[in-house]
C-alpha cells in the first residue's frame, strides 16, 4: 500500500508539473515578445512546438515537482518529533514503559514508514532482545547511516534531472549551429542581402539555449541544496530525540523497574 500511494503521489504531481509546463509555454507564446519567444521557447522555429526549449521546461518543472515532494517529506519528518513517541519527562523507561512506547507506534495507521518512528522500533526492538545498551546504540546509529543513503539514493532523479537540463542547452547550441551552416552552405543563401543576418540570428539562438539551460540548472540546484539540507537536518534531530530520550534513558534499577 506505501508504494502504490507514492506511485500515484508521484505520478499525480508529474502529471500537474507537465500541465504547468505547458501553460508556462502557452502564456510565453501569447504574451511574450518576439525577443522573449526567441529565448525562452525558439518561437519563430519552423518545427515548433518541439524545440529545445520547451523540452527544458517540462523537465524543469518535473524537477520542481520532485523538490516539491521532497520537501514535503522532509516537513512531515520534522512533524514526527511533535508526535510525542517518547515521554520526555526524564526518568528512566521501564520495560512497561517501552512495551507502551512500541504498541503506541504499531498502532498508528499512518506515519510509520517515516525516521523517526521506525528508528525507535529498531532501537527498542534491539534492547527488548539484547538488554544491552550499547548494541542499542550500535542499531541506532546503524540506522542513521542506513536512513541518510535512503535520502541520498531519494534524490537520484533529481540529479539526473540537473544533468539533463544543461545537456538539453548544448544539444540546442549544437542544432542550432548546425543549421546555421547548414543555411550558410547554401550557395543561393550566400547571395541574399540579409545572408549574415540569418546566419547570426540563428547562431544567437542556439547560445540563448544554453544560456536558458544555465539559468534552470542554477535555479534546480539552489532549490534542491535547500530541500535537502532540511530533510538531512530532520534525520539528524530525530537521531538526537532518540538519544536523549531513548537511548540515555534505557536502565535496569530494581526499585524503578518494580515502580
Amino acid at each position: 500500500m506505501k508504494h502504490y500511494r507514492s506511485f500515484f503521489r508521484h505520478a499525480f504531481v508529474t502529471l500537474v508539473s507537465v500541465i504547468a509546463a505547458l501553460v508556462t509555454i502557452g502564456i510565453i507564446r501569447v504574451s511574450g515578445s518576439a525577443l522573449v519567444q526567441d529565448i525562452l521557447i525558439d518561437g519563430n522555429a519552423g518545427y515548433w512546438p518541439f524545440t529545445v526549449q520547451n523540452i527544458m521546461w517540462i523537465a524543469f518543472y518535473i524537477a520542481l515537482g520532485e523538490l516539491f515532494l521532497r520537501w514535503s517529506a522532509a516537513t512531515e519528518e520534522e512533524n514526527q518529533l511533535k508526535r510525542g513517541y517518547l515521554p520526555t519527562d526524564g526518568v528512566l523507561l521501564t520495560a512497561r514503559m517501552i512495551d507502551k512506547i512500541r504498541d503506541g507506534i504499531l498502532n498508528r495507521r499512518f506515519g510509520k514508514e517515516a525516521f523517526l518512528p521506525r528508528m525507535i522500533l529498531r532501537t527498542i526492538d534491539q534492547y527488548s532482545m539484547s538488554k544491552k545498551e550499547d548494541q542499542a546504540i550500535s542499531v541506532l546509529n546503524s540506522s542513521l547511516e542506513l536512513y541518510m543513503h535512503e535520502i541520498d539514493l531519494r534524490y537520484a532523479p533529481m540529479r539526473y534531472l540537473i544533468w539533463l537540463i544543461p545537456s538539453l542547452g548544448f544539444i540546442g547550441t549544437v542544432m542550432g549551429i548546425m543549421l546555421a551552416l547548414q543555411y550558410a552552405g547554401v550557395p543561393a543563401n550566400a547571395q541574399a542581402d540579409d545572408f549574415l543576418y540569418q546566419v547570426t540570428n540563428r547562431l544567437g539562438v542556439a547560445f540563448t539555449t544554453t544560456l536558458l539551460a544555465l539559468l534552470m540548472s542554477a535555479v534546480i540546484v539552489l532549490i534542491q541544496s535547500l530541500v535537502q539540507a532540511k530533510e538531512e537536518r530532520a534525520l539528524n534531530e530525530a537521531g538526537q530525540y532518540c538519544l536523549d530520550n531513548l537511548i540515555l534513558r534505557l536502565g535496569h534499577d530494581e526499585s524503578t523497574a518494580q515502580a
